[in-house]
């Protein structure tokens, strides 16, 4: 499966991973400021953004191998890797399968139980909704609730067209991949440096989330975002680069 990608700059490779309706696009201001001094690799996950052509999988595990599957294609051994919401999970699954391949990792709005408690709505009313309204309306719907003022933010509207490009059968595959998901168990086996960045008000992943992968990875680093929602990238970009860059 050859992923379609984003790559800018040069130096130690640094692999950013999108989140469930999302896109390599979304990084944007990440790979702008952080090519100067890193390999900056964002591919689009199967079934979203610029690879919405292509099956989506209903499985961690096959998104975690299709991500490996790019990076072995460009023939990149070692990198720090970035996963975002669904992307954290997948970049958790990588982790725990290729320990050796990893440099650092960085766990961003995300957590280790893909039912996601307390999630603004359960995955099933995800899913029923999917199903009544399709890919669209709930690409719209999702992405409001990513940002703390909701359709009136100033990055919603480009977020919501990376949504809106996925294929109708990834978008439910990828939510009954996460909603089978379990990446507890092997959090305790994580020995790679691993910092966890979290807004204070994201209503997709509640502390409770975030807490468990701080509590269960050994020596990791946790960083609170004041007053910033889901989308911390597109919300607060330059807070969340300097964020990003300081544990680089």
């Amino acid at each position: 499966m050859d992923l379609p990608y984003r790559r800018a700059g040069c130096g130690k490779p640094l692999v950013l991973v999108h989140g469930y309706l999302g896109g390599s696009a979304q990084w944007e201001a990440q790979m702008s400021a952080l090519s100067g001094t890193h390999d900056v690799i964002a591919p689009d996950l199967p079934g979203f953004g610029q690879a919405a052509y292509m099956a989506g999988p209903s499985c961690i595990a096959d998104f975690a191998a299709a991500v490996m599957g790019c990076l072995d294609r460009l023939g990149v051994d070692s990198f720090t890797l970035l996963g975002h919401s669904m992307g954290g999970m997948i970049v958790q699954e990588i982790a725990a399968r290729h320990p050796g391949r990893l440099e650092a990792l960085v766990l961003y709005g995300t957590g280790p139980l893909g039912l996601m408690p307390d999630r603004f709505e359960p995955v099933e009313t995800s899913l029923a909704r999917l199903d009544a309204d399709g890919v669209q309306a709930s690409a719209d719907r999702i992405s409001a609730m990513w940002f703390r003022n909701g359709t009136s933010a100033q990055g919603y509207v480009p977020i919501r067209d990376v949504a809106r490009l996925a294929n109708p059968d990834a978008a439910r595959n990828a939510l009954i991949a996460m909603r089978d998901w379990d990446g507890r168990p092997a959090l305790q086996n994580f020995s790679m440096p691993c910092r966890i960045i979290w807004g204070d008000q994201d209503r997709s992943y509640r502390w409770p989330q975030p807490e468990s992968l701080w509590r269960g990875i050994a020596g990791a680093e946790l960083c609170v975002i004041p007053a910033a929602s889901h989308a911390v990238h597109i919300e607060k970009p330059d807070l969340f680069n300097a964020v990003l860059r300081d544990f680089l």
